[in-house]
């Protein structure tokens, strides 16, 4: 960064608007508005081949330290920034969303009254962690060709440079947690449209080039804003990467840099990878099977499968199987098996015994139908006359108020009331007390805690008839249930 004074200002944080400078550097600097904020979308392929769809599943989330929208109103233009120096922003987003995909990254640029249409060449670079702190997981830089350089007309305009990833495009900028749960981007200026000879000493001519922006709203996030900063010797501020928060105040901009980050989860509990004609997408099972494609489960990375692969395809009405690819084999109405397993290796159909929750034993299911009872598959062959199913577990109450779970032999053996097969201990409504051991309070037959006008009225419906409202359980309910009840009465 430049590193002249003018006054109490470095010419980097010189604001939009910045008149002729003597060889000392700019004077005083004053703001101004962008009435329009023209935008700049570029479309960015990682490697892989578009297919046009949308890898969807998961909802968008967008980072950024500014305040408000990037449209027209009044910005300041770090008007020394030169050659060479990178604006980056770091955001701290949630453990659970790991791994991240990047879908959008902003950056506004803007000019103050230039002479010309500038040229800006630059470079975009996304990190795991902070700036910094290891090398870009993802760079590259304009060439005016593949990916425009910035171009900008002459006046004072605003343009926000965007860089769309193609969510068709089979690559995409995956981001994993390195530990401190930080995400960052940031663009460098590779290339001025009129740099001066010796940039350290004066600065590049606002009149003639593009600059960077920060807010004008102050600075929010001082350790989430960063610059990488040319070392220009005694005449420059601190070199190398600096929070906002390490600089000087004479060197600290005071705003945050108009820099965003649109990102995706890749893990939302919906997503997984998807086979589609060989190919491999992130999409939710039902996308992938509206597709026709091979949903290959919940979790997990395209990486970590191989869509050209085959795997044992099952015939219900053969109980046969063919190695196919996954596509070829629905197609087929066929069951695909497990990516790269054969048929040498797959029984297609497995039946056996199954250890049902309440203790009791069915025979001849497959892993799925006893999964969907609650059961547990005991394996392809098993029969129930051969297997000891183990008996049921429940939530076992003990006087004191203690909880555990233990069968209906151990809990009578410990003296505990064993309230049935598959209770547990919770305690849903947060009383303290597990929801399976709490004492129904006689005439609470709403079972809101309360014995009120509400249970008068289930009580009167029930009125000479058996049931729940039947508190002494003779057959009727009658005058001796209506006294048990008021005995209770909370109003």
């Amino acid at each position: 960064m430049s590193t002249w004074l003018s006054g109490r200002t470095l010419p980097w944080l010189a604001m939009l608007a910045v008149t002729a400078s003597s060889v000392a550097g700019p004077p005083a600097p004053r703001k101004a508005r962008m009435q329009r904020v023209h935008t700049q979308t570029v479309t960015l392929n990682i490697g892989g081949e578009s297919t046009g769809r949308h890898a969807g599943g998961c909802a968008s989330e967008v980072s950024t330290h500014f305040d408000g929208d990037i449209g027209p109103g009044q910005y300041v233009a770090q008007g020394g920034f030169i050659e060479g120096e990178i604006a980056a922003t770091s955001f701290v987003l949630p453990a659970s969303a790991f791994p991240v995909r990047v879908d959008l990254m902003e950056f506004l640029f803007a000019t103050s009254s230039t002479t010309v249409t500038t040229t800006t060449v630059y470079r975009i670079r996304v990190w795991e962690g902070v700036p910094g702190a290891g090398p870009p997981v993802f760079s590259i830089a304009s060439d005016g060709d593949i990916l425009p350089h910035l171009v900008i007309p002459p006046g004072t305009n605003g343009t926000n440079l965007q860089f769309l990833v193609d969510p068709g495009d089979t690559d995409q900028i995956i981001l994993q947690d390195g530990g401190d749960q930080t995400v960052s981007i940031g663009i460098e200026i590779v290339e001025h449209h009129s740099p001066s000879v010796n940039q350290c000493l004066i600065p590049p001519d606002s009149a003639r080039n593009a600059f960077p922006c920060t807010d004008t709203d102050g600075l929010q996030a001082s350790s989430g804003n960063w610059i990488f900063v040319e070392d220009c010797g005694a005449f420059g501020c601190p070199p190398g990467w600096k929070r906002f928060s390490d600089l000087p105040s004479v060197c600290r901009p005071s705003g945050d840099w108009v820099q965003r980050l649109t990102w995706t989860p890749t893990e939302c509990g919906v997503e997984g990878p998807c086979c589609v004609e060989g190919d491999c997408f992130l999409f939710d099972e039902t996308t992938c099977l509206d597709l026709g494609g091979v949903f290959s489960g919940v979790g997990g990375l395209c990486g970590d499968v191989d869509c050209a692969a085959t795997s044992p395809c099952c015939f219900s009405d053969t109980g046969g199987c063919v190695d196919l690819d996954p596509s070829t084999c629905q197609l087929a109405g066929g069951v695909s098996g497990s990516l790269g397993a054969s048929c040498q290796e797959t029984n297609c159909f497995p039946a056996g015994a199954c250890c049902l929750p309440d203790g009791s034993c069915s025979d001849g299911l497959g892993p799925d139908e006893c999964v969907l009872q609650g059961g547990v598959f005991q394996g392809d062959g098993t029969s129930c006359g051969g297997t000891t199913c183990p008996d049921p577990q429940g939530a076992a109450c003990f006087p004191n108020g203690f909880c555990t779970q233990l069968t209906e032999v151990e809990a009578e053996t410990a003296g505990a009331d064993w309230k049935g097969p598959g209770t547990d201990c919770a305690d849903a409504d947060g009383d303290g007390a597990p929801d399976a051991c709490a004492v129904p309070v006689p005439g609470d037959f709403n079972g809101d805690d309360r014995v009120d006008g509400s249970d008068l009225g289930i009580f009167l419906v029930g009125w000479g008839k058996p049931g729940v409202t039947d508190l002494d359980q003779d057959g009727t309910t009658d005058g001796r249930d209506l006294g048990i009840m008021l005995i209770s009465w909370t109003g």
